[in-house]
């Protein structure tokens, strides 16, 4: 079985479920763990604040649309800043990390990348418009409209990880703390991490993705086996989760950005030890995003520390929502 590529593995995985609107409960499996139940929303008297950011790129002007929890003014609590993975997804599913608003008073910014969600889409733009410096100029400017360039935390999940991740190598003075959720320290550790978890499947599960959309059927039902295991375990499929998704992948989806390349051949490991702010690491037990993808952050980086959800897949902030919530609120409220 040849390895499969990044995209081919880890964005198709999870996406069968959203787009074609499967329940994960049918595809338990002996190799899923316990499957968890689904999370309803904690209770909030907070209502977020929508809106939109210019954004003056290579000479046009784009929307960067925003979901701000509780005050970005109040001095008190140093704001957080929340990226989305894909690339392509939307801020939707990680909605949940909007309690730490409320439970700890800390001023919560989601945003949807450019391309994405409720920003600007850019369909016709060549494969090589989108690059990582796109979006590190984008959260420069959003971190500047909100005027907290001076002392803001990221919190990044999967690809949002390696976003913030290249954010903090360029070592901004505001950049406080700084959370790498489930995030890749290259494209290839994380193609061979999806490659080995495979291994522990059925050679039919294997040679169905393997043959990729050659047989459609074939393909996605084998990926949503992937998932059940490695992706989300909670069931059944938390709906800002499938939001996010169907964003990408439903019959109005735009994957423009899904597709395009500029993450194939990623990787910040020479660059990890430019990453000075006290880091947190996070991932499940079951992740996709095995330990050994994340242990370069661990390895070169000077003030970390690391905690694996024991009972958690790829998405811990549903899996284990309140211990998640715990464990960044600590993370954020020590003194450095």
């Amino acid at each position: 079985m040849q390895q499969p590529s990044f995209w081919k593995t880890v964005l198709s995985i999870l996406s069968y479920v959203t787009c074609f609107g499967v329940s994960l409960a049918s595809s338990a499996t002996t190799n899923a763990p316990s499957t968890q139940p689904s999370q309803i929303p904690l209770e909030t008297s907070i209502s977020p604040i929508n809106g939109t950011i210019p954004f003056h790129y290579q000479g046009e002007t784009f929307q960067t649309f925003y979901k701000v929890f509780g005050d970005v003014k109040n001095k008190s609590q140093t704001p957080l800043v929340v990226l989305h993975g894909g690339p392509g997804l939307t801020h939707d599913y990680l909605i949940p990390i909007s309690d730490l608003a409320q439970s700890g008073n800390i001023p919560v910014i989601f945003y949807d990348q450019i391309g994405n969600g409720r920003s600007t889409h850019l369909r016709e733009k060549p494969s090589d418009f989108w690059s990582v410096h796109l979006f590190v100029e984008e959260l420069d400017n959003l971190l500047n409209f909100f005027q907290i360039h001076k002392s803001f935390n990221l919190l990044g999940h999967s690809w949002g990880g390696e976003l913030a991740a290249e954010f903090a190598v360029q070592k901004p003075k505001g950049l406080k703390k700084l959370i790498l959720s489930d995030a890749p320290s290259s494209s290839e550790l994380m193609g061979e991490s999806v490659f080995q978890l495979l291994q522990a499947f059925p050679k039919d599960i294997q040679d169905a993705i393997e043959g990729g959309l050659a047989d459609p059927q074939k393909y996605f039902a084998a990926f949503q086996v992937f998932s059940a295991v490695h992706g989300c375990t909670v069931v059944p499929v938390p709906g800002p989760l499938n939001a996010s998704f169907l964003a990408v992948f439903g019959p109005d989806g735009d994957p423009t950005v899904a597709s395009a390349p500029f993450q194939d051949t990623w990787t910040i490991i020479d660059r990890i030890p430019l990453i000075h702010a006290p880091t947190l690491l996070l991932n499940g037990k079951a992740d996709q995003v095995q330990d050994f993808v994340m242990q370069p952050y661990f390895d070169g980086i000077s003030a970390v520390k690391w905690r694996t959800f024991m009972a958690s897949s790829h998405t811990p902030f549903w899996e284990e929502r309140e211990l998640y919530m715990t464990t960044v609120s600590n993370f954020l409220s020590e003194k450095r």
